[in-house]
């Protein structure tokens, strides 16, 4: 890589929807807490913003000309406005061995092995990102993916598997979620179903996906003749025919996609008051940190010392939930930076340094266009504000920086020094400390706010007892295969041999139900593991 530009800060550095009657106003709807996560997979996926949404309307109006009752409509429903969700489970494998792994999801949803001439024109455009490399990442794609796709794409229904059941999806959501690249011809991933054995939701899901990211590029007509082409191949050919005699492009024929799609959602909507919604921010701060090795447990970190910081400054129980959640949610824009970028080793060059410095944009954007996190928009959009205006990506100065925002800009740097990153090793909680308070001297940084985080910090427990009976040898084991080291490097880090680090990881996997990297980086997170 060329370039000086500097390393990345945090590691050195207006629509309501109308509620019915007996809905208290300050709940707030689900499934807008659910669109900021298909709209933070759109961006993992380099598909339109608002995909996810379009496909979920187009999929909802499909299931009503297929004559769905209600509760398989909303199956379908929920299925396709999260059926990008394990997206980010294998981030950093894809971005490793493709360069880009956005551009890479990009192509590998509409590629078509079913169709040779098809396929041979797609892999023709394969690795267009990176010319000097083009011919190299095709020919590792053509020559891996008929045996790895399977265990590729396991991992990120393992993921799935995981988080649907925490964003209350039913059981036939989740099914329908670990069946997206499943194809009626029997050539999907990961288990090759065909035909009829995949299920009605899922088969609608592929059709109204399809017909989406076809419109997008080619327009509806064209799009039509591509569904037509990959009928009885990719897709049921008798939802394509379903497709092609009703109406359903009409449900984009909206002014607002977000609220067309609350409009369209099957049965009675779910509310959560406030403080509920905190799982649900969990869920999605689990897709984000799945982004990058070294950032497994991140957002986690950030809101644990930011809840801790906000109860010994004195702030009322509201404010203090309102900043966990905007702490879970700060780094969602990092599901637009490829994890290339995150994962990355050397110095950035200036065109990296400006898509890391973008994320805190797409922070704000995703929150500011989903009602139900609206309120979190300022204060999780402003982790990397500067007193002094020196920080992105608004620029700042502190007088327009709360104090939710100030303590999570000064959390957000603590936790991300103390935690290892491909350029360096995590700081010790002195030196950690040292670094807040020399940038609060400085003017960057709040001082209140960082003598809080600090003493959050002092505060905080050593754990005796781990989830699942996992020791604390296995606990180690665990962070450093959920960064994606092979059993041969992590022997040599915990100097053992390979063969226990296989008896240790068999241990895991059993204990904790998990068989994937994914799977067991989701574990880890879930529990708190990640932190050193």
């Amino acid at each position: 890589m060329t370039g000086t530009a500097p390393r990345i800060d945090a590691g050195d550095e207006p629509r309501r929807s109308a509620r019915p009657g007996g809905v208290p106003p300050a709940a707030i709807r689900v499934t807008e807490v659910l669109a900021a996560l298909s709209l933070t997979t759109d961006l993992a996926t380099g598909a339109p913003f608002e995909k996810g949404l379009s496909t979920c309307l187009v999929a909802t109006a499909l299931a009503q000309s297929a004559g769905l009752d209600e509760a398989d409509r909303r199956v379908v429903f929920n299925a396709a406005l999260l059926g990008a969700v394990g997206c980010t489970s294998r981030a950093s494998e894809n971005a490793a061995a493709f360069a880009d792994d956005i551009a890479f999801q990009q192509i590998y949803h509409v590629i078509d092995p079913g169709d040779p001439s098809v396929l041979a024109a797609q892999l023709r455009q394969f690795g267009a990102w990176t010319p000097e490399h083009r011919d190299t990442l095709r020919d590792r794609f053509a020559s891996t993916t008929p045996q790895q796709a399977s265990a590729a794409v396991r991992s990120v229904c393992e993921v799935s598997r995981a988080l649907g059941p925490r964003l209350g999806l039913p059981d036939a959501a989740v099914l329908a979620l670990t069946e997206v690249k499943e194809r009626w011809d029997g050539l999907g991933a990961p288990d090759h179903l065909r035909g009829e054995d995949i299920s009605l939701p899922g088969r609608i899901v592929h059709v109204a996906e399809q017909a989406v990211l076809a419109a997008a590029g080619l327009g509806r007509r064209a799009a039509l003749t591509e569904l037509r082409r990959r009928a009885g191949g990719h897709l049921d050919p008798a939802l394509v025919d379903l497709f092609a005699d009703s109406d359903v492009w009409d449900s984009l024929d909206v002014p607002d996609v977000l609220a067309a799609a609350m409009d369209a959602e099957p049965g009675v909507p779910l509310y959560v008051r406030p403080a509920e919604r905190l799982d649900l921010c969990h869920a999605l701060a689990t897709v984000v940190d799945l982004k990058g090795r070294w950032l497994l447990g991140h957002s986690g970190h950030t809101a644990d010392l930011a809840h801790g910081a906000a109860t010994l400054s004195g702030a009322d129980p509201t404010e203090i939930d309102t900043l966990r959640a905007a702490a879970l949610l700060h780094d969602i824009g990092r599901a637009a930076v490829s994890s290339a970028i995150w994962d990355r080793p050397g110095p950035l060059s200036a065109g990296d340094w400006e898509r890391v410095r973008l994320h805190t944009y797409w922070t704000d954007r995703v929150l500011q266009r989903c009602p139900g996190l609206a309120d979190l928009r300022d204060i999780a959009a402003g982790h990397h504000e500067r007193l002094d205006g020196t920080g992105y990506h608004r620029g700042v100065r502190g007088h327009d920086l709360s104090r939710p925002a100030r303590i999570l800009a000064a959390a957000d740097v603590f936790a991300a020094l103390t935690e290892s990153r491909p350029h360096r090793p995590a700081f010790t909680p002195d030196a950690a400390a040292a670094t807040l308070m020399s940038a609060a001297t400085t003017g960057h940084l709040d001082t209140t706010a960082c003598a809080a985080v600090i003493e959050a910090a002092g505060l905080r427990k050593p754990r005796t007892e781990y989830p699942c009976g996992l020791t604390e040898r296995e606990v180690e084991v665990l962070r450093l295969a959920a960064r994606g080291l092979s059993n041969r490097l992590i022997a040599a880090q915990l100097t053992l041999s390979e063969r226990t680090i296989g008896h240790h990881l068999t241990h895991i996997y059993d204990k904790t139900g998990r068989r994937t990297r994914a799977g067991a980086a989701v574990f880890a997170m879930e529990h708190g593991l990640m932190s050193e």
